[in-house]
């Protein structure tokens, strides 16, 4: 087989990401390899430190790359998630609901939210179905100290420090035989204006690849400034742009306990994420600079955490809502920031640059020949998941009943809901989701609309939601934790319906998890090491 180049200019999480992944995925020998993999880092650009929150298909990617869990989350000041807390999204009452990862489906067939519909409600619909949410509310880990005895393990992922990782990940890629290279890019080299064909560095190194990747950022050096590949806007459908973020140090600000949980609490413009590690919580308000000011978003902020904070430094991170219209054109993927950015809400900015891997894994071009099929091929996976993130984040927003700022006013209004969503909605009106809802993705309603959404140069179809991240089980448990449809359902079974079960499953795990789980603070203290830190106080809002 003849041997492969690939160069990948960008490092950070995406670019450390992509090169662990091929080193093991695309080379079975190690050193003596059919694929060759040099990574150019600029030594000039400051890196944004945030903790990061993943979504369980990280332990895939870890567990190809040949990475020790206890190893990886010392490293990386890494904490276990099982949940995303959802606080305010549906009145600004404290009231709130999870999205865990695990659900109990009941055999033969599972009624759990047609049940759930005709009930008194009096528990909320995924503590009906899962047990995490109070595993989670309790505070425990998703494993024991010893071994797991309580049968199904609990699905979980992590909370970490994305730098931590990314140097992680470089520690044990270079070993391995990824070249590294601390270099500013000074030229890029076209051939026909349609192929990369060498990239020049401030150190005189002329690196030529057959594969370049693309992980600049939204800087995107290669696929945006060199093979000019437009950007599609998507801020119609999600209207925050910018976050102001905080690290909140256990030393001084301990609350007593570390949630395996990611906490998002809506505030008056957006919302705020609260991501756990060992030594500290990494909060982030994801707003709307139309609807408020920088200086107003960080007073809030500051407000939610409680507390002395006048000592906390904070930053500001921008963005923009979007898709590259091609991940891959050429002999140039963008994977990451470069590639697209839909805000974090369900944890999914670490996941796009592990699909982008991934999928590049499994369409890797072993010869010039392969390059235009598997780009097609790639350029549709990409631009499907886009939009089922996209699908799914916009339901958040367009689902609230929040009436209190213009902000929360405006993102209801029909014009902020994307066509594929609405058309899902209208019919989920009829009936909870089901499987077979995604497999055609076409519903009556969309008869209505023109779909604009992607730039007819490149494709023409629609792109199709096909369930891959999440199904029509996740769909619930947004839809019903934001009483979608209730006003109708009130009318459809009248206001005294029966009292509501919970499966005795779900009941006998929680009795067995709240003898035989640890706290998750214990765990990571006895387990990693995790330092013991006197409690301080609780920020304002806290809810164990």
């Amino acid at each position: 087989m003849i041997k492969r180049k690939v160069a990948i200019v960008g490092g950070g999480s995406s670019g450390w990401i992509a090169a662990a992944y091929l080193q093991k995925a695309l080379n079975v020998e190690g050193l003596n390899s059919n694929v060759e993999i040099t990574l150019i880092e600029s030594p000039d650009i400051p890196r944004i430190s945030v903790g990061e929150a993943t979504i369980p298909s990280i332990r895939h990617l870890l567990k190809v790359i040949d990475i020790n869990e206890a190893e990886f989350m010392k490293a990386t000041d890494a904490t276990f998630k099982q949940s995303i807390k959802y606080t305010n999204w549906v009145n600004k009452d404290n009231s709130y609901y999870h999205h865990p990862f695990s659900r109990v489906r009941k055999q033969p067939l599972d009624f759990s939210a047609q049940d759930w519909l005709e009930s008194d409600q009096s528990i909320p619909f995924m503590e009906t179905c899962s047990e995490q949410p109070i595993i989670c509310e309790l505070g425990l880990a998703p494993l024991m100290l010893g071994q797991w005895r309580l049968g199904a393990p609990l699905t979980y992922a992590y909370h970490m420090n994305a730098q931590k990782f990314a140097d992680y990940l470089r520690d044990i890629s270079v070993p391995r035989g990824v070249k590294h290279i601390l270099a500013n890019v000074t030229d890029i080299d076209l051939e026909n204006n349609e192929k990369i064909s060498a990239i020049h560095t401030d150190t005189g190194e002329k690196i030529i690849a057959d594969l370049y990747i693309d992980c600049t950022g939204f800087r995107a050096k290669l696929i945006e400034e060199k093979l000019e590949i437009g950007w599609e806007d998507h801020s119609q459908w999600l209207l925050c742009d910018r976050a102001i973020t905080m690290h909140i140090p256990y030393e001084e600000h301990f609350p007593g306990m570390v949630r395996p949980y990611t906490t998002a609490t809506a505030l008056s413009n957006g919302w705020i994420w609260d991501i756990p590690m060992q030594n500290q919580r990494s909060i982030g308000y994801v707003h709307s600079s139309a609807f408020i000011s920088e200086e107003n978003a960080e007073k809030e902020m500051r407000a939610y955490q409680g507390g002395n904070t006048k000592s906390l430094n904070s930053r500001t991170v921008y963005f923009k809502v979007g898709r590259r219209n091609q991940n891959w054109k050429g002999n140039c993927v963008a994977i990451g920031l470069s590639g697209g950015f839909i805000e974090p809400l369900e944890s999914t900015g670490l996941y796009l640059s592990d699909l982008g891997t991934v999928a590049l894994a499994e369409h890797f071009p072993y010869s010039n020949d392969d390059m235009e099929a598997m780009a097609f091929r790639y350029n549709r996976i990409l631009c499907n998941r886009f939009y089922e993130i996209l699908d799914f984040i916009n339901m958040h927003y367009c689902l609230t009943k929040r009436t209190d700022t213009e902000f929360w006013k405006e993102v209801q209004k029909p014009e902020r809901i994307n066509p594929r969503l609405k058309a899902k909605l209208e019919f989920w009106k009829n009936r909870p989701p089901t499987n077979a809802d995604f497999d055609d993705q076409y519903f009556y309603d969309q008869t209505k609309h023109k779909f604009n959404f992607e730039s007819k140069e490149f494709d023409f179809r629609t792109p199709i939601d096909t369930a891959a991240l999440w199904n029509h089980e996740s769909y619930e448990c947004i839809l019903y934790g934001m009483h979608f449809n209730s006003k109708n359902y009130d009318k459809l079974y009248g206001k005294n319906r029966k009292p509501l079960n919970v499966h005795p499953y779900i009941i006998q795990r929680l009795q067995a998890a709240r003898q035989q789980i640890p706290p998750h603070h214990i765990w990571l203290n006895r387990v990693l090491g995790m330092k013991q830190y006197p409690m301080a106080y609780k920020p304002a809002g806290w809810v164990a």
